[in-house]
């Protein structure tokens, strides 16, 4: 069945793979760029909404993403030590001041 599946063309499965959206706080290196993910959780002994945050690093092959620019990254494989996710689009451009 799978080599009748490629043959007719159709797609392999799409893996489920963890996507987050944040904003773009670093862009100085090359090729990377540091998203900043924002959360809001329930504090486990108080039941008060605070607000979490964390840093991911993240591949831009093309370095086209900016400063305060809103995007969308996906878990893929370790590309370096501290580097496993990847700029998948655009949510929104970076307002100009």
């Amino acid at each position: 069945m799978t080599s009748q599946a490629t043959e007719t063309g159709a797609a392999a499965p799409v893996k489920n793979t963890r996507t987050l959206v944040g904003k773009v706080v670093s862009d100085k290196r090359s090729k990377t760029v540091t998203v900043l993910i924002e959360r809001r959780t329930k504090h486990e002994l108080y039941g008060k909404i605070v607000g979490r945050s964390s840093k991911y690093h993240a591949h831009d092959e093309n370095g086209e993403y900016k400063l305060g620019d809103i995007v969308e990254i996906s878990e893929g494989r370790p590309i370096s030590k501290t580097k496993a996710w990847v700029v998948t689009r655009l949510v929104q451009r970076s307002r100009e001041v």
